[in-house]
């Protein structure tokens, strides 16, 4: 395959990642969203484009949440 071929199928499959993912934290709570997407290995960055936030709003929920399940507040 040449390099444009070979860039239209990253572009595809990075749109069907995307679109997977979307499907999957719909109806969820902006919370539940940012965890399910870090726990499927998204970056920070790449859930505040998902959830449609800041990757900083991402950042400090995560922490959060590792706070609540370490037990400590």
């Amino acid at each position: 395959m040449n390099d444009q071929v070979l860039l239209e199928v990253d572009e595809s499959l990075k749109l069907l990642v995307r679109l997977t993912a979307l499907n999957a934290i719909k109806g969820l709570s902006q919370r539940e969203q940012i965890s399910l997407l870090s726990q499927s290995g998204f970056s920070p960055k790449q859930i505040a484009e998902l959830v449609g936030t800041s990757s900083n709003t991402v950042s400090v929920e995560l922490s959060r949440s590792r706070k609540v399940k370490s037990g400590s507040k």
